[in-house]
């Protein structure tokens, strides 16, 4: 599934750097972030697209702090980005999926593979 976020160029770049596990050569933003949570004892422990009102995602980063957890309100786009940093997973909320999700068209090759074996199939034998 696809789901289309509208995100500014600087996130962008910020989640295709650590997609292909490309490094700045100072720290972006997101970098620094991570750091400062990493460097005081704070782990992300998820990062949750949570809503969709109006046409804007919504999004939640879970921190936990010793015993304390917290949500924090942020953008999907740096909540995405810091979760990449982080290796923290990403979740999206069910009635956003379902609202916001598009369901990509199979490619001619996958296509092509699955009817070779559904031919293949020997109905008799099921």
């Amino acid at each position: 599934m696809e789901m289309p976020i509208w995100i500014g160029e600087p996130e962008a770049v910020a989640i295709e750097l650590e997609l292909r596990q490309m490094k700045a050569m100072r720290p972006l933003t997101h970098d620094l972030m991570c750091n400062m949570l990493e460097e005081i004892g704070v782990e992300v422990v998820r990062v949750i697209i949570n809503d969709l009102r109006d046409d804007t995602f919504y999004a939640v980063i879970t921190l936990q702090w010793g015993n304390d957890t917290f949500e924090i309100d942020a953008r999907p786009s740096d909540s995405i980005a810091l979760a990449l940093r982080a290796n923290a997973p990403i979740y999206v909320a069910e009635h956003v999926a379902r609202t916001a999700g598009i369901h990509p068209k199979p490619s001619d090759e996958e296509t092509e593979r699955f009817m070779r074996l559904v031919g293949d199939i020997d109905l008799p034998e099921l």
